[in-house]
């Protein structure tokens, strides 16, 4: 299994100990829609939440660098965006995350 699918598997099982485990200590999160950047405790936090449920999740391309996947992301409050996120990796954990987000309007 590739680093992206362990990686959305705790997610989506709310797994803190395989997040642990696939964030490398000096992770950072940029998110490119609003400029944030979260560490790796802040993502922890955030994926054990019930704000965001990820579906469609396509991984685009993945190597022992890099990786690429596209999701649809539905947050807690009703707002919904497709995200693209590329994922930089080293000594086999996620060091790195960018997205870009596009707003997806409501019905």
């Amino acid at each position: 299994m590739s680093i992206i699918e362990k990686y959305g598997m705790a997610i989506e099982q709310k797994d803190e100990a395989t997040m642990n485990e696939l964030l490398h200590d000096d992770f950072k999160f940029t998110m490119h829609s609003n400029g944030a950047e979260l560490t790796k405790q802040d993502v922890i936090g955030w994926a054990m939440s019930d704000d965001i449920n990820r579906e469609r999740v396509r991984i685009i391309y993945e190597n022992d660098e890099i990786g690429i996947e596209h999701a649809f992301v539905t947050f807690s409050d009703g707002n919904q965006q497709a995200v693209m996120g590329v994922y930089t990796f080293k000594d086999g954990q996620v060091i790195g995350f960018e997205t870009g987000a596009t707003n997806i309007p409501k019905e």
